[in-house]
């Protein structure tokens, strides 16, 4: 504490030795600030605050249909953008600024001048907004008001049709290109299926078909083999050749067509059932029995016969009905072999198309895949059309954003600045710390020792003694006049301060 006092007093004391250059600076100061403070021109502060309604009844009643718009988000951004540089400029030019603007320097100065006065305050949750513009021109700052409020409502509608209109075309375009697209796919598509007819994956199951013509080739051979067996039966009755060992050749001449018939139609049964069942079986060997008894019977006939001289006996109905039958037989092999031809080339090409069926059906899905993502894109795109027209004619529709003017651009009858009153103050109270600085600064230039123990503790020498001052009585009225001097100076310049603070509050317009 006592080198805190030690310290307060060194001060005052390098403080009271240049005490006139502290009187001298304070008054300078006060005098010069207090003459700027009264000089400075009265201000004015217009203000309108304005209401901007969101909530719209379109908004439920189109909602599904359209993108719906975010207000809030367009409000906000209008907010923040309202001070660009381009608004600011097309507000001079309302107000008549850029007049004034004598080169492209000073037009920037008013710009900037501008934005940095004109204050947009307001909150999101309740979309209520103020504009302030502080001026010494109480019209000029009420038109700047009026003319901001202008700009700020008819910012939330211009440009949107024409954003609307791009979005569109834009639409449009890729509707053409997806159209072309559409054609190609499908040009492409028909092309396939016409090269690829009968082996798309619609045209049926391949092994089963595949199977069931298998089925009915074995089937057709097996007719045929039959048919031949008949075929050749009848040649041999025909023909007379010789008949398998133990059976006996017989001149037709001397036939009995009763028992050649006979012998036919078991021949034939016989031949059937051998097709159908082996030797051991019941059937085949009864009709083998019977086959030997006639053929016995006609042998046994042709020995107690005479061979006949008719030549035409050999003519005999039995021979024309066999060679009919032959006839027959031999058309129906011809059929069957043709059936059995037929059925190994659908085989021998269902075989062909198996194999390469896969192949097919994946290239047509292939296709109906791009083709179908063409068609879903195109008819997204159609959607989008109509919702973004729809979009645009909403976003330019006056009931969507609605503002409403609650306070009108006013300016008040009493200057809403400066203060001043707090700069006269500030500018006393500055002028007082210049002073005391100014001497504090020339006791440290023009340092001197007050006391002996600074002089102890700068040098490190200790102090003997000291000898004290012997004014004379002229010095001491001297110092006494000094001393009066400087307090009626201070005295002063508290009375002018109170002076001046006094006429400002009587006329704060000063």
């Amino acid at each position: 504490m006592a080198e805190i006092t030690a310290v307060l007093l060194n001060f005052l004391k390098a403080i009271g030795k240049y005490r006139w250059y502290a009187v001298v600076i304070t008054w300078t100061v006060a005098l010069i600030g207090w003459g700027v403070v009264l000089r400075l021109p009265p201000q004015y502060e217009a203000s309108a605050r304005v209401y901007v309604d969101t909530q719209s009844i379109l908004k439920p009643l189109l909602s599904g249909m359209t993108t719906m718009p975010n207000l809030e988000q367009q409000v906000i951004f209008m907010r923040r953008t309202l001070l660009s540089r381009p608004n600011v400029e097309r507000l001079m030019r309302m107000v008549d600024l850029d007049v004034k603007a004598k080169d492209s320097k000073q037009h920037d100065k008013i710009v900037d001048d501008l934005m940095a006065k004109i204050k947009i305050v307001g909150t999101e949750r309740d979309d209520i907004y103020t504009i302030t513009y502080v001026s010494d021109n109480p019209k000029l700052g009420k038109d700047i008001v009026q003319s901001l409020l202008t700009i700020f409502v008819e910012g939330s509608f211009s440009g949107k049709k024409q954003d609307s209109d791009k979005a569109v075309q834009f639409i449009d375009d890729q509707i053409k290109n997806y159209e072309d697209k559409l054609a190609a796919a499908e040009n492409t598509l028909k092309e396939f299926k016409i090269k690829n007819m009968g082996m798309l994956p619609g045209s049926g199951d391949y092994g089963s078909q595949l199977t069931a013509v298998t089925d009915q080739l074995n089937q057709a051979r097996l007719e045929l083999a039959e048919a031949e067996q008949a075929r050749n039966a009848i040649r041999r009755q025909i023909s007379g050749e010789p008949a398998k060992p133990g059976t006996t050749t017989v001149d037709p001449a001397m036939v009995d067509p009763e028992l050649e018939g006979r012998i036919a139609t078991v021949q034939k049964n016989l031949d059937g059932l051998r097709l159908q069942f082996t030797e051991q079986h019941p059937d085949v060997i009864a009709n083998k029995r019977l086959l030997e008894q006639l053929l016995a019977q006609k042998a046994d006939l042709a020995k107690h016969k005479k061979r006949s001289s008719d030549p035409g006996a050999s003519y005999s109905p039995m021979l024309q009905q066999l060679t009919v039958s032959l006839s027959q037989a031999e058309a129906r092999v011809a059929s069957m072999r043709a059936r059995v031809d037929e059925f190994s080339a659908r085989v021998a090409r269902l075989r062909a198309q198996s194999t390469s069926a896969p192949e097919i059906e994946a290239q047509l899905t292939q296709l109906n895949r791009d083709y179908q993502v063409n068609k879903d894109n195109y008819q997204k795109l159609v959607e989008r059309r109509e919702s973004a027209r729809l979009s645009g004619d909403l976003s330019t529709a006056t009931d969507m954003l609605t503002f409403r003017v609650i306070d009108p651009p006013t300016v008040p009858g009493q200057p809403s600045g400066p203060n001043r009153l707090r700069l006269f103050s500030m500018v006393f109270g500055g002028a007082l710390v210049a002073g005391l600085a100014a001497a504090f600064l020339m006791s440290q230039v023009r340092p001197t020792f007050m006391s002996q123990s600074t002089l102890r503790d700068v040098t490190g020498l200790p102090v003997l003694g000291s000898i004290g001052m012997n004014w004379t009585n002229e010095q001491t009225v001297r110092r006494k006049r000094r001393l009066v001097a400087v307090g009626v100076s201070v005295l002063l310049l508290f009375g002018a301060y109170a002076a001046g603070v006094a006429a400002i509050l009587v006329r704060p317009t000063l």
